[in-house]
């Protein structure tokens, strides 16, 4: 196993989520040496519980990061904190750079870095995002089923939330916030489930005790929710890649940025590969956890025919005289 600075890895995991510990576990139970590098800025740690992961429904996120990084530990894998300015190199010769100037060396890479979400630009939003301003509904659901639900509209996705939402509440209001125009057959679907629809801009979120109580418009008005479903640009963290070769592209639907990668995970530098939302903006604790393993996987066999490539090509060298 590979231990100090100059030691060679056999896998640099970048990004220590679900993605990545899942990633780190699978591959340091295959006896390969694995470092998990982690600046500990997980999206959903605003999160107060984990949600669609079985056997885990509820779990604090941090709870669930403490756990994955006790099981890399316990089958021999290493966990680095601290943020990777730059990666260098080519297959089998990587050099990460850290922030506090050391650097990592590895013949594989696996980018997890997910993702960060750049929110609407409404005062009120940041404060209170991950409590009464969200987005999921599979990850929330349950627990505003019956609540008054606001979804604050950014294109024409947000029908689609807005029709989502309503099989979780009675009480749904689609804001168009002047950013969606709906419709003849639009507006026919949310009338059909009785979902309101208000016109104008939201200028602020009205607060109470620490809980959201409505949105306020342009007009004065105030309309009455519990919740805000809000749609953030999701934005790639795997900035560092560059001298790889390697860029977020933008998203084919909605704004932001992702690595892209095969089913594998397996990019197009030969190496690399990306799992969880650092490829897949969609994915959830369990998906990205899966991603994670599935990445491993495919690492774990191109390093087994690269082994076995060096094997054959040394017995192939003559011995003796």
């Amino acid at each position: 196993m590979a231990e100090n600075q100059d030691d060679v890895f056999d896998v640099a995991v970048i990004g220590g989520g679900p993605a990545g510990l899942s990633a780190g576990v699978a591959l340091a139970r295959a006896l390969r040496s694995v470092v998990v590098i982690d600046a500990g800025e997980q999206r959903n740690l605003g999160a107060g519980s984990v949600h669609g992961f079985l056997s885990r429904e509820g779990m604090s996120p941090r709870d669930l990061i403490a756990a994955g990084r006790e099981e890399l530990a316990r089958y021999g894998g290493t966990m680095v904190t601290g943020l990777v300015r730059s990666a260098s190199g080519r297959e089998d010769d990587f050099i990460l750079a850290m922030d506090d100037g050391s650097t990592r060396a590895a013949r594989r890479l696996l980018i997890a870095t997910g993702m960060v979400d750049e929110l609407p630009d409404l005062p009120g939003v940041a404060d209170r995002w991950g409590r009464d301003v969200l987005y999921c509904p599979y990850c929330h659901g349950w627990e505003i089923r019956n609540q008054k639900i606001g979804i604050l509209a950014a294109g024409s996705q947000s029908v689609l939330e807005a029709l989502t939402f309503r099989q979780w509440s009675s009480d749904v209001t689609l804001l168009l916030n002047d950013a969606l125009q709906l419709s003849s057959n639009q507006a026919e679907q949310l009338a059909a489930l009785s979902v309101q629809v208000l016109e104008g801009k939201v200028r602020s979120l009205a607060v109470r005790d620490d809980r959201l109580t409505g949105a306020t418009l342009d007009s004065g008005g105030t309309v009455a929710l519990d919740v805000l479903a809000v749609s953030p640009a999701t934005v790639s963290k795997a900035n560092m890649l560059h001298r790889l070769g390697l860029e977020p592209a933008a998203l084919q639907e909605g704004p932001g940025t992702r690595l892209e990668a095969d089913d594998s995970g397996r990019t197009s530098c030969p190496g690399v590969w990306a799992a969880g939302n650092a490829t897949d903006v969609t994915a959830q604790v369990i998906t990205a956890a899966a991603a994670g393993l599935r990445a491993a996987e495919a690492i774990n066999a191109d390093l087994v025919m690269a082994d076995t490539r060096l094997a054959v090509e040394a017995a192939r060298v003559p011995v003796g005289p």
